[in-house]
């Protein structure tokens, strides 16, 4: 748990005092007891790539109404919900154009970032096209960066969110495995290049992991979550390498984000 208290949990408590109160007569409970602010930041896992019915007006962010944050907010009636997620978004893209919602009044915030700033879709493609000496390679650049730029460019974001909003529960959720290992799989990439790119999730995980914590924010995994559901699964979550919809490939179906990240943030807020 993080050391911040659960805002849900405290509109919760609000709502069960305040359904006590109309029931016993105890007066009137304030409307602003049950004011609750969401706001919804990060990149393509969090605006919804990959699970289709895309909201026009969102442009190449590629926001959709079957992305968590939009199905939490759809499940729990928030007063506020401001959904600035985008694809492709990196760490200074976050702060650049999506915090402007955040504010002392703020309860929760969601986010997905650092993957595009470690280079993901160019380890992607590195590894579908190239050889698995390649691919590891590429790999080994990307965790690389992990460790040495990373970290600051977190913590930046980190900073922004909780300067503007104070008293706001974060929610930091990471990123899927995308391979079942041994599986039957005609993904076209080797088992060695299939494990080394569950290897660098894990590392890109492990190091936004500690960075929410410094932070004192919470860290949502979804490997459990995913567990089953990975690429080379028999009931995959992910899109595998699609060449008609390059955009889409390895991120999650709607599938995935109903049953793979929802009830992670469900859980962690």
């Amino acid at each position: 748990m993080s050391m911040r208290m659960s805002r849900f949990a405290a509109l919760t408590s609000s709502l069960l005092l305040a359904a006590s109160a109309a029931l016993f007569g105890a007066g009137q409970a304030s409307a602003a007891q049950a004011d609750f602010g969401y706001v919804a930041l990060g990149d393509s896992y969090s605006s919804g790539l990959g699970a289709g019915n895309y909201d026009g007006a969102s442009g190449n962010c590629k926001r959709t109404t079957r992305a968590y944050p939009a199905l939490w907010a759809a499940a729990h009636s928030p007063q506020t919900f401001a959904f600035t997620a985008c694809s492709g978004a990196r760490t200074g893209d976050v702060l650049s154009s999506q915090l402007g919602p955040l504010n002392s009044g703020t309860d929760l915030v969601s986010i997905t970032i650092g993957g595009n700033d470690a280079g993901f879709s160019d380890v992607m493609t590195t590894c579908v096209l190239q050889s698995e000496s390649t691919c590891v390679n590429r790999v080994n650049q990307a965790k690389a960066y992990v460790d040495s730029t990373l970290p600051g460019q977190l913590d930046q974001v980190y900073n922004a969110i909780d300067s503007r909003a104070p008293a706001a529960r974060v929610v930091v959720l990471g990123y899927p495995r995308f391979y079942k290992l041994n599986g039957t799989c005609t993904s076209g990439l080797t088992e060695g290049e299939r494990a080394a790119i569950n290897g660098a999730a894990d590392y890109l995980n492990a190091a936004i992991a500690k960075r929410a914590a410094n932070h004192g924010f919470a860290f949502a995994s979804v490997a459990g979550a995913f567990t089953g559901h990975e690429i080379c699964s028999g009931s995959p979550w992910l899109h595998s390498v699609n060449w008609l919809n390059i955009a889409e490939s390895y991120h999650p179906t709607a599938s995935g984000q109903s049953g793979g990240y929802l009830p992670v943030l469900t859980n962690a807020a």
